[in-house]
């Protein structure tokens, strides 16, 4: 009962209570007191400069997050976070997914693929005054003076090729800053686990917990013999950090203070009510729809092609993730009432809004009036856009838009077709080889445009290309034909068209080509409205997040801006929670879990010597005696308990924690509270998926690999010493 009534309590209270907030390093200083009361003892002035450890060793890999361990460069992520390199080097005759890999040489490091980075942010600036200074009260022009404004600045951010610079948007459009960071363009691979190890426990236990799952992989990151970023070559040198992350091999306890670092993708916990509303009642279940009919589709093509399930392999887990996280929204938003909640919340500021007449009172009406005219507009553009969802159209309509964005001057060129983002295009028409098969390609499209025409949104340039509305074996005839004319298969082929001009695609005879060409002006058209549409929200946006700061500091409530790709620090500390009635998760997992999980069939295959090292009782020094329940802890706090030892006598594999994460912080650093690192993030608790839009404390969880786990699978299992050798290791 006491439970119950906590967590109603904190569901009431005011934002940022506990440990929520993705914090932008510069805010270290102003929540000091906070990281010191969890037991954070590194400097909170520290942790805001990027240039000292640890933060100038944490990286971003465009899609995760991962940190340099060794002055050599060695880099540790999560597994799936290098899903796509070990797939990349994966054969039929050499499966790396299956078997793991681990290079005992450099000279047995493969490159982990053409478009493989490692992003080391260097520099945040706020350059708000420049990207809003004299924009416009007319919406189209005023998106596009925002554009012009942030390419300039990024435009003289790169003036050293070794940088990408991005501006981003902070509380939607209130704030901006600039973001530099040295892009390290050799990616090499170097030791992954099979994936039985690195996944284990599949898609069942994603989101789930108890979890045993050894998620972690190593890259190395190489430049040229001068020390500046380079392109892959066999001359290249690995690249030595400014710092690299010191790693406790005694670990965590429960109740200790730890701390997160990395690049959390997005969360929505300034958006409306209404918003939370469209997502679960239309967005989230027709994107959930469309996944689950993709995964099956693979699955059952993949278990008759051995090759389509290899290439495919990164594409499923990618969708299963997705898909798994859409089911979880969806039913924690049934099981906790998120949207009454946020109306709350949404009621209690107007009321206090009422109370200031010097704010504008139509803040919110405003606002709405915009969101639904977006979420009509979503509705209108979701199957035409995902009736152009074949990999070999997504190729032609890109190069064919580079070809008429080149008409231009290179400044006022779309941002991802200046010349700066040739070399990416260049990388990603190259990757396709790696993840394609045309029948999958074929029969995915095939089911979007089946989607399509079952719905009234339709578009004249489509339709006229598809022959109106044709019956199901007319399309497929037509599609047949359209893969087996087109040349866009070959990767020569594909790479020749970067140079091509707009007449050499409307002269073609390519169907693909043809296609993209005759889309262009719908695609334009749709794209249109979208600016303009942001263009208006980027006046209204703005405007309520002023005035919903000024209500949090009257409330003396912390304020932190949503994630949007940056690098972030959450705090928290390592503790279990209640998941439902007489049902507490402890914080730790154990190596007796992996075994009794087995059954030799995917996704519970655990590797024969991993089974015979924990039979041998192989512990070595990663053994731990006793895990101590802290009376720092949030529930010890709760429920009055006395600190007492739980009997351990394993390694842990998984711990828990309550730092604020989302997707993009998967393998993210976490570390004690000295700066040290004690595991991974890769993962968050079923019952903690809609913190994307809500942040409860009581049930908000992370789930990290135990760095003794991976210390352990390192030299009892895969013996990988020479890696050891590169890292440095201390104790408590």
């Amino acid at each position: 009962m006491r439970i119950a009534f906590v967590a109603a309590t904190v569901l009431t209270c005011g934002i940022a209570t506990a440990d929520e907030g993705q914090w932008q390093p510069y805010q270290m200083p102003s929540i000091a007191n906070k990281l010191s009361e969890r037991g954070i003892n590194i400097p909170a002035e520290q942790l805001a400069d990027l240039t000292r450890y640890p933060m100038n060793a944490v990286v971003g890999l465009g899609y995760c997050t991962a940190s340099f361990v060794s002055p050599q460069g060695l880099v540790v992520t999560n597994h799936h976070c290098a899903y796509k390199a070990i797939q990349f080097n994966t054969t039929q005759e050499h499966n790396y997914l299956a078997e793991g890999f681990l290079a005992r040489t450099r000279e047995q490091e493969p490159s982990a693929g053409p478009n493989e980075r490692l992003y080391i942010t260097e520099e945040v600036t706020d350059v708000t005054a420049a990207v809003t200074q004299d924009l416009s009260q007319d919406p189209l022009r005023r998106y596009e003076q925002i554009q012009t404004h942030s390419k300039a600045l990024i435009k003289a951010c790169e003036a050293d090729e070794n940088y990408r610079c991005n501006v981003r948007s902070f509380h939607h459009g209130l704030e901006y800053y600039l973001i530099k960071q040295l892009m390290i363009r050799d990616v090499r691979l170097v030791y992954a686990p099979p994936e039985s190890v690195g996944g284990y426990g599949g898609d069942i236990d994603n989101y789930e917990y108890p979890r045993h799952s050894g998620d972690f992989a190593f890259l190395r990151a190489y430049v040229g013999k001068d020390g500046k970023p380079a392109a892959f070559s066999h001359e290249n040198i690995p690249y030595q950090p400014k710092s690299y992350l010191k790693v406790n091999a005694d670990g965590v306890k429960a109740g200790d203070g730890v701390f997160v670092a990395g690049y959390p993708g997005t969360t929505s916990r300034y958006n409306l009510t209404s918003e939370l509303k469209f997502a679960s009642t239309w967005l989230y279940p027709t994107q959930a729809k469309r996944y689950q009919l993709q995964i099956d589709t693979i699955e059952g093509m993949g278990q008759n092609d051995a090759d389509i399930a290899i290439k495919y392999a990164g594409t499923m887990a990618s969708m299963a993730n997705r898909m798994k996280k859409l089911n979880g929204l969806l039913a924690g938003f049934k099981a906790t009432d998120i949207v009454a909640i946020k109306q709350g919340r949404e009621n209690d500021f107007l009321a206090w809004l009422k109370q200031n007449p010097t704010l504008n009172q139509q803040l919110i009406a405003e606002l709405e009036l915009l969101l639904a005219e977006q979420q009509q507009q979503t509705q209108q553009h979701y199957y035409f856009t995902n009736a152009q969802s074949s990999t070999l159209l997504t190729a032609a309509t890109t190069l064919y838009r580079l070809a008429k964005e080149r008409q231009k001057p290179d400044a006022e060129r779309e941002m991802g077709y200046q010349e700066r983002d040739i070399a990416l295009l260049s990388a990603r028409l190259k990757r396709i080889d790696s993840s394609f098969a045309v029948s999958v390609d074929k029969t995915l499209w095939l089911q979007d445009l089946h989607a399509y025409l079952d719905q009234a949104n339709r578009v004249a340039a489509l339709d006229t290309a598809l022959g109106g509305t044709p019956k199901a074996h007319e399309l497929e005839a037509t599609l047949d034909g359209w893969y087996s004319l087109t040349t866009l298969t070959l990767q020569a082929k594909r790479l020749a068209w970067l140079n091509a001009d707009a007449s050499a695609f409307e002269s073609s005879t390519d169907p693909f080509i043809r296609l993209a060409v005759a889309l262009y002006d719908s695609n334009m058209a749709q794209e249109k409205a979208e600016k303009t549409l942001e263009g208006k929200l980027s006046i209204a946006r703005p405007a309520y997040m002023a005035a919903i700061i000024e209500y949090y500091k009257a409330n003396q409530w912390p304020v932190y801006p949503d994630a949007n790709g940056t690098l972030r620090i959450s705090y928290g500390i390592v503790d279990g929670y209640q998941s439902r009635d007489a049902l507490y998760k402890q914080p730790f997992t154990r190596l007796d879990g992996i075994v009794a999980k087995h059954t030799g069939v995917e996704p519970y295959n655990a590797p024969q010597k991993l089974l015979n090292a924990i039979q041998a009782q192989r512990f070595g020094e990663h053994n731990v005696a006793a895990v101590y329940q802290d009376p720092r802890s949030w529930l010890c706090k709760l429920l009055s308990c006395q600190a007492k030892p739980e009997a351990f006598n394993s390694v842990p594999v998984n711990f828990l924690s309550s730092v604020d994460t989302t997707g993009g912080n998967s393998g993210s650093p976490m570390f004690n509270g000295n700066g040290e690192l004690v595991g991974l993030n890769f993962d968050s608790t079923y019952e903690a998926i809609t913190k994307d839009w809500f942040f409860n404390p009581t049930i908000t969880r992370a789930i990290h690999v135990d760095i003794r786990y991976i210390l352990w699978m390192m030299a009892e299992v895969d013996h990988a010493d020479n890696l050891i050798q590169e890292l440095e290791l201390v104790r408590n």
